[in-house]
Parts: C-alpha cells; sequence; structure tokens
C-alpha cells in the first residue's frame, strides 16, 4: 500500500498560479497529487520530481478531452470549474497554455465565471439592503473580494495582451 497524505489549503480562483506553484513543490518533495477537491489535496509517495501538475478551467468540449490524452496528462481531481491534471515529468515539460493567445484565452474564462460570481452577489445584496434583510452586507462584502479578484484576472490579462503586442 502506497503512503498517502492529504493537506488543507485554501486558494483564490486568481491565484491558480499561485496553487499550481505549490503543488509542483509537493511533486518535487516527492508527494504527487493523487486527488483534489474543495480545499483539500490528497498527495502519495512518489520519486522526487515524477509529475508535473497542472490547472485548468474544465472545458466539456470533446476537443478539451483529446487534448489531455493527446498530452497523456492524466486527471487528478476537480473542484467545481477546475481539473487537476498530472503528468509524467518523464514527457517533457507540460505546458496547456504553451501560447500567449491561449493564456489570454484561459484567463477570459476565468473572468467571466467571476464577473458572473460578482455580479449575482452584488445584486442579492443590493436587493436584501432595500428589503432589510440583516446579512445583506455578507453579499456586499463577497461582491467586493470577488472585484478584487477581477482586478487582479484583469491585470494578468492586460499583460498577456502587452507582451503579445510586443512581439507582433
Amino acid at each position: 500500500m502506497s503512503e498517502t497524505k492529504t493537506l488543507h489549503r485554501n486558494f483564490w480562483v486568481w491565484e491558480f498560479e499561485k496553487e499550481e506553484r505549490w503543488l509542483n513543490e509537493m511533486a518535487q518533495e516527492g508527494w504527487a497529487l493523487q486527488n483534489a477537491g474543495f480545499c483539500t489535496y490528497t498527495f502519495e509517495k512518489t520519486e522526487p520530481g515524477q509529475y508535473i501538475i497542472r490547472l485548468a478551467m474544465l472545458d466539456s468540449s470533446p476537443d478539451f478531452k483529446s487534448f489531455m490524452e493527446e498530452l497523456e496528462a492524466q486527471s487528478v481531481g476537480h473542484c467545481f470549474s477546475w481539473g487537476y491534471f498530472r503528468r509524467s515529468a518523464q514527457l517533457g515539460s507540460f505546458d496547456m497554455f504553451s501560447d500567449v493567445d491561449s493564456r489570454i484565452s484561459h484567463l477570459n474564462k476565468i473572468g467571466q465565471m467571476v464577473r458572473l460570481l460578482c455580479l449575482a452577489n452584488l445584486l442579492i445584496g443590493v436587493t436584501n439592503t432595500f428589503s432589510g434583510a440583516s446579512l445583506a452586507w455578507l453579499n456586499l462584502l463577497c461582491a467586493t473580494f470577488l472585484a478584487y479578484g477581477l482586478g487582479r484576472i484583469s491585470s494578468k490579462r492586460e499583460s498577456l495582451v502587452e507582451e503579445r503586442q510586443l512581439h507582433e
């Protein structure tokens, strides 16, 4: 029976690069991601650096599934719209978004989801404020926090757009 351990960590959607770095640091230490869920990560003991871990907004299209199969990437979990994938490091680099346009498209998908959540919380918060609900401030706080995250995502996106323009 292989050795496993479960850790609990919280990452915001706009911190996906930080989460991915952490997961790859764990893999470098010999703890490869085996399963991922809401703030819960299960690792299995492996050879240090055996796997490379990547995260992506899930896409239900058959093209995405075919793309992952072509990359020989193994799905090791999902949380809401996020997918967690690992691939043997022996196969070489593992870049799901290898060009600027695909990274911009990925950020656009993330931004769209955060924008919808922000708008929903704002509308619910404002409606509840005018109807006298005592916890309306909670939705307004969530909307503010999501707006902050949307700003972070937009900043990353704008940096990539500038990078693309430099290369044109």
